[in-house]
């Protein structure tokens, strides 16, 4: 998708612009091409963003290891304010408390909004925190993972507590 010139938008009569999305977003692997719609729209001060899209991903669940397909669906709005002072550069100190006021996404009014890297971030965000493949998911069947028998032979001297508490545990 390309990026989108602000003050095209506001040129447009509707001030709206529909995006159908029927692509592949760079560096977030998808099965299948991202589809849907973004619509952006140009109120005067900020746009309002809405998109709806949907996509298949391979996950891997935390706590079999096995890999599953995902369906993600993003459904949501966002406000991006057009601030003529969000493309200058930070003059201010170092460390700052910033209250929940303050985060808040902005643009210059003059300046490109990138449907695709706004794409991008909003699929990570949709995408899951917890990885499972099943609510009845187990852990890792331990039989699977076990080490080969004990080798025999001399055991460096470093390991001889280690290896004598192994021991007693086992007993």
């Amino acid at each position: 998708m390309e990026p989108l010139y602000i003050p095209h938008l506001a040129a447009r009569r509707d001030r709206t612009l529909d995006i159908i999305v029927n692509e592949s977003i760079p560096e977030f692997e998808t099965l299948t091409p991202v589809r849907g719609k973004i619509v952006v729209k140009h109120s005067g001060t900020y746009l309002d963003i809405w998109a709806q899209t949907e996509t298949i991903v391979t996950l891997t669940c935390y706590r079999c290891l096995q890999q599953y397909n995902h369906k993600l669906v993003l459904d949501t709005t966002e406000v991006i304010w057009l601030d003529p002072d969000a493309a200058a550069p930070y003059s201010g100190p170092l460390e700052k408390e910033t209250g929940v006021d303050e985060l808040i996404e902005s643009l210059p009014p003059d300046g490109h909004f990138e449907p695709t890297a706004w794409l991008y971030e909003q699929l990570c965000l949709v995408t899951p925190q917890r990885q499972l493949c099943a609510r009845t998911c187990t852990d890792i069947i331990a039989e699977q993972y076990q080490v080969a028998a004990k080798p025999t032979g001399t055991v460096d001297n470093r390991w001889g507590a280690l290896e004598s508490l192994k021991d007693r545990l086992q007993q």
